[in-house]
């Protein structure tokens, strides 16, 4: 939704915060990929969910540049998220990079990776819904809740189909759900999985998680079944299959997992790892340009109203001033919108006591999305 500003003044005052320095969020999405490598450096080779990548040695040092976009990639099984990152970021030879949502490495599927600018734009991305498809195997219960953990509880036992979808009324809503052992959850400043892997047994509390739609897909023979779920933020998938398999008495662990959407990336905007390789290859040889793999930073704001502006309150606005909305075609609305001018992402800012309050700034002077991957082109 696109709204038009009436003629503006100046307001007094000048923005809280002025563009990404002073952005906490900003800041935390930058760092993500540090902050996730020093907790898997902490786990060590005995964590069941630890996988270790090679190193690169001898690699050639590149230049970084400015890169501004969303890639969703198609994250391949045995791949941590963090790894996903830095292969990305390696690729693209970006300055910035961060994911917005840690996916397993038993995981495939959408793992959204903002670059540059994209990463003030995270927490609306993670936020957003997710949904998944997943394999239960019943008969097995294990620690980490997937194939990767040792065996806890075992049961003979094996739920019919019927059992199991007069099951998933219990689970749909805003219910109350324990994180897994080996989560990220914080226990007094340290990660679950940590105190899990050294023998601790932590009482994890239950928290409240919202879930949308959960359904059989299917269910054979083989002591497993396929389900398909829609849930908001802080969801564990695996806690779902855990809490499932004790209510039925046969117990069960997920033994495949594939998401298959997350905020406002569908299926239909993944890239496998092996094309964005080729891709890069073919970039670096000239036949082609890595913008044709990256979305625009906005894609992320699909749930937001967007606000344009002329280019002399632009100018205001990129300087961290606020604006005056008035006259008949201003805005009555309050509360978040992203600015444009002529037609070009400019800010984040908040409407209130008819003002346009610049939040964050956007500066994307370098590689961008190409006009062929842009929001209608996905509609």
């Amino acid at each position: 939704m696109i709204m038009p500003t009436a003629n503006s003044g100046i307001a007094p005052q000048q923005a809280d915060s002025h563009d990404a320095e002073k952005n906490i969020l900003s800041g935390e999405a930058r760092n993500e990929d540090q902050r996730r490598a020093d907790d898997s450096s902490r786990r060590g080779n005995n964590d069941p969910r630890h996988t270790k990548q090679p190193r690169q040695n001898n690699q050639p040092r590149r230049d970084k540049r400015d890169v501004h976009g969303w890639v969703v990639l198609d994250k391949p099984i045995g791949m941590t998220s963090t790894h996903a990152v830095a292969v990305l970021k390696r690729l693209f030879q970006a300055k910035r990079a961060g994911h917005a949502g840690t996916l397993d490495p038993l995981a495939s599927g959408g793992l959204p990776i903002a670059l540059g600018e994209a990463t003030k734009t995270v927490p609306f991305v993670m936020d957003g819904r997710k949904r998944y498809r997943f394999t239960v195997a019943w008969g097995e219960e294990r620690d980490t809740d997937d194939t990767e953990g040792r065996v806890t509880q075992t049961s003979e036992l094996r739920p019919t189909a019927d059992a199991v979808r007069a099951l998933l009324p219990r689970f749909t809503g805003v219910i109350e759900q324990i994180p897994p052992q080996y989560s990220a959850i914080k226990v007094q400043g340290e990660r679950a999985y940590d105190l899990a892997r050294d023998g601790e047994i932590v009482e994890l509390k239950p928290r409240p998680v919202e879930i949308h739609e959960l359904t059989l897909v299917e269910h054979g023979d083989n002591g497993q079944s396929v389900f398909e779920a829609e849930c908001g933020k802080g969801t564990y998938v695996r806690a779902l299959a855990r809490d499932i398999g004790r209510i039925l008495g046969c117990f069960g662990h997920i033994c495949a997992l594939r998401r298959t959407l997350v905020g406002p990336f569908r299926e239909a905007d993944m890239i496998p790892l092996e094309q964005l390789e080729a891709l890069c290859n073919r970039a670096a040889s000239g036949e082609g340009s890595l913008a044709d793999a990256l979305l625009p930073v906005e894609t992320a704001l699909d749930d937001i109203p967007a606000l344009a502006v002329t280019r002399a309150d632009a100018a205001r606005l990129h300087r961290g001033q606020a604006v005056l909305l008035r006259g008949r075609d201003a805005p009555n609305s309050s509360g978040t919108v992203y600015v444009t001018v002529a037609g070009r992402l400019l800010a984040l800012a908040e409407i209130g006591n008819g003002e346009l309050i610049p939040k964050r700034v956007f500066n994307l002077t370098g590689l961008t999305a190409s006009s062929g991957r842009n929001n209608d082109e996905r509609v």
